[in-house]
């Protein structure tokens, strides 16, 4: 007579009251402080009890980083290969519904799709996407494979090299996933197209998240404009129709070009990129008694961990103190934070002190954030990271 089988042994994770009463609060982040026993390998998804031993659901479970779990669900229902596929769908559905004027957009916003720390962005017939965490990079050729079904891509590119995952204890790698991912892609925004280089270009090509604000800037575009941290000129491109001309700045040669290129292809005689320090820049157009009717401030983050803080406030002080004296009366500065840890009412703050030490009245028009296809999700700040304020001098 044949032995019983064993068991199959069930990853799980045990929480302390405090990690409990984090997980009520809707946040799907436990950090190794709030978890008493952890028996899971790396990256599998465990199941997250009590003390008493009651289930509170499955998480994705990390061996290295401070963040331990990461909630997929919220009761019994099993993590299956199936779930994952209707998951995926649901965000892909939320917005197909959005109905955004554009080819490059983002389809999976990792924790505000209730799928944390997972990327999927589209650029044309292409998917860009990042397994942030050693629970997605573990079900990587899981999440590809139901991509490939779901969407039918011409290729897929895993842009892995995010710093983020060496606390995953991850490598960081750029490789194909599936099909083909050509050098180059171009891709529309609204009215704008541009060449997009999946492989190697910022984020995973382009920044998305600014989509709806370019469309905003060009609402108020007029005269003479700045975009300052220009990157591949979104903004600059989509006021150069309702400007007279407008100066790009980046430090990056390889983004000057990428602007020049896309003004050429658009017929946008009026645009002129400079490779250039801004900080240096804008002091010197200062000295210069240079105006501009329309001014885009969108710096890259000053602040990626708590620490750089103290020193991002000054960096965007003293971007808008300059931006603030170079604008005309009348005028419009539109002004971004991408820093996750310079929230809302610090970057506020920020302006107020610009403001008053340039002697400069000022009056919010409008505040506005990262576009739809990056959501927030009420209770986690985090998802909250792009903030932008729409400005006029008051003349």
């Amino acid at each position: 007579m044949s032995a019983p089988a064993s068991p199959a042994r069930v990853a799980t994770a045990v929480l302390s009251r405090k990690g409990v009463d984090r997980l009520r609060s809707g946040h799907p982040w436990i950090y190794r402080s709030d978890v008493t026993d952890l028996q899971a390998e790396r990256g599998e998804v465990v199941e997250v009890r009590d003390a008493r031993g009651r289930l509170l659901g499955r998480a994705l479970s990390s061996t290295e980083s401070q963040i331990t779990l990461r909630m997929l669900t919220r009761d019994d229902t099993p993590v299956t290969p199936e779930w994952w596929r209707q998951r995926l769908q649901a965000a892909i559905e939320v917005r197909t519904r959005m109905a955004i004027d554009a080819t490059a957009l983002r389809l999976v916003h990792g924790e505000a799709d209730l799928l944390p720390s997972l990327i999927v962005d589209r650029y044309g017939d292409v998917l860009v996407v990042q397994t942030l965490s050693q629970g997605t990079d573990t079900h990587r050729d899981l999440i590809v494979s139901l991509l490939v079904d779901l969407l039918q891509p011409r290729g897929i590119l895993l842009r892995n090299d995010p710093k983020v995952r060496a606390l995953e204890g991850l490598t960081q790698e750029v490789m194909l996933g599936y099909g083909d991912v050509p050098a180059e892609v171009e891709v529309r925004q609204g009215p704008i197209t541009q060449v997009v280089d999946p492989w190697h270009g910022q984020k995973t090509g382009l920044y998305l998240d600014q989509r709806e604000n370019h469309e905003a800037a060009a609402g108020y575009a007029r005269g003479v404009a700045l975009d300052a941290f220009s990157y591949h000129g979104g903004f600059a491109l989509r006021m150069a129709p309702h400007v007279d001309r407008v100066l790009a700045l980046d430090a990056s040669a390889d983004a000057v070009a990428a602007i020049a290129r896309n003004a050429a292809r658009h017929g946008f005689g009026n645009v002129e990129a400079l490779e250039v320090n801004v900080f240096d820049h804008l002091r010197e157009l200062e000295r210069a008694d240079v105006r501009f009717d329309t001014i885009v401030l969108d710096p890259p983050a000053f602040a990626k961990h708590k620490g750089a803080l103290p020193k991002a406030i000054s960096g965007y002080k003293e971007i808008n103190l300059r931006a603030l004296r170079l604008l005309a009366p009348g005028g419009h500065l539109i002004t971004c934070t991408c820093s996750t840890h310079v929230d809302e009412g610090t970057f506020g703050g920020i302006i107020v002190s610009a403001a008053s030490d340039a002697a400069v009245p000022v009056v919010v028009v409008e505040k506005r954030m990262q576009a739809r296809d990056h959501p927030v999700l009420l209770g986690v700040p985090e998802s909250y990271y792009l903030k932008c304020f729409v400005l006029r001098r008051a003349a």
